[in-house]
């Protein structure tokens, strides 16, 4: 038996991330109710398997599943029976014999949701692996950038991509599962994006990688449409890859001139969570153009699109959803109307 997974940005084309983005924009209607939420994925059950510490992602997943109804299971490592010498197949393959329909998967190694899928018939939901990817966070940010541009031009729905913009991100890349999947996703959407860091920093080769990068943060920072900043990891900075933390922020950090010198039109962002002071001054994390606080609401209404398209949608297609029901009316098969545009979204087997 076959389930739907998301484990890369390179399962979805450019159709497929508009797709979720339709369904999201369906979604906000529900946010703003005064009980958010809608039977779409009553009886189906969300495990959120989470082997690394999380804030956002976690409660962000839990969040969207409540919101459609599902059923969630909030596994923790450090009080599962891993403790006891279990080992990561057995606890993934107990958990599948419960009877769940997801499985939300972060783990500090690079490619474990992967190999997941091999041991469970629920659809798998990467939510950061090591070092790789991290796909649900390259869909919301490309979203709250969406949104931000449509409401600066007075458009509900905005543009379907980001064809045009310029993307400079910036920070630890090498080690940076959201930069991957960011490159990926804006690429995607039509977006020129160039990496800025320290060279120790940068990919050792661009190859394969559509973009250019630079070390001189301030050659490109005029011609920016949007700056998102990496989180720089305090334990990386004590090792031979940076300068000093002070040095950091100052030659590649978004300090209060850098700051001032921004177009009011320039974007920025931050997955989250900052260390102002390095890689952002605490004054440009709260600039008008800042989207940060945006991303996490959004990243409930990414989560909820995507656990519906795979848990909910009547087929293999991604679907236009134009009245959401309440949660407690009533609702066909489906849940959420039954339009159908076509889906590249990897079909899974659990015995591939």
């Amino acid at each position: 038996m076959s389930a739907l997974s998301l484990v890369s940005m390179a399962d979805l084309d450019r159709d497929d991330i508009l797709g979720i983005f339709h369904l999201a924009d369906a979604f906000k209607e529900v946010a703003e109710r005064p009980i958010p939420k809608v039977p779409a994925l009553r009886g189906k059950t969300v495990a959120t398997m989470f082997f690394e510490a999380s804030t956002r992602t976690r409660l962000s997943f839990e969040t969207a599943a409540k919101r459609l109804s599902a059923d969630v299971m909030s596994f923790s490592a450090s009080t599962s029976s891993l403790e006891k010498g279990e080992s990561l197949r057995d606890t993934i393959e107990t958990i599948d014999a419960m009877g769940i329909d997801a499985m939300v998967v972060r783990h500090k190694s690079s490619g474990v949701p992967a190999q997941v899928r091999a041991w469970t018939k629920a659809s798998v939901i990467n939510g950061g692996d090591g070092q790789h990817e991290h796909p649900t966070q390259a869909l919301l940010d490309c979203y709250t950038i969406r949104e931000a541009l449509a409401a600066r031009a007075g458009d509900d729905l905005g543009p379907e991509d980001l064809q045009g913009l310029r993307i400079g991100i910036v920070g630890d890349i090498r080690h940076s599962r959201v930069a991957r999947s960011d490159v990926l996703a804006m690429t995607a959407l039509g977006a020129e994006v160039v990496l800025v860091g320290p060279r120790t920093l940068l990919p050792p080769s661009l190859e394969g990688w559509p973009v250019k990068a630079t070390v001189d943060l301030d050659s490109v920072l005029g011609d920016l449409d949007v700056v998102y900043l990496l989180r720089i990891q305090r334990e990386r900075a004590e090792s031979a890859l940076l300068p000093s933390l002070d040095e950091y922020h100052w030659r590649w950090g978004l300090t209060r001139d850098r700051a001032a010198r921004l177009s009011e039109r320039t974007l920025v962002m931050h997955p989250g969570p900052m260390n102002r002071g390095v890689e952002i001054a605490p004054e440009a994390a709260d600039l008008p153009a800042s989207l940060i606080t945006r991303q996490v609401k959004n990243g409930v209404l990414i989560r909820m699109a995507v656990l519906f398209h795979l848990l909910g949608a009547p087929g293999p297609g991604l679907i236009d959803v134009p009245d959401v029901p309440e949660a407690t009316g009533e609702q066909g098969p489906s849940g959420l109307g039954d339009g159908g545009q076509g889906s590249r979204l990897v079909r899974e087997s659990a015995g591939a």
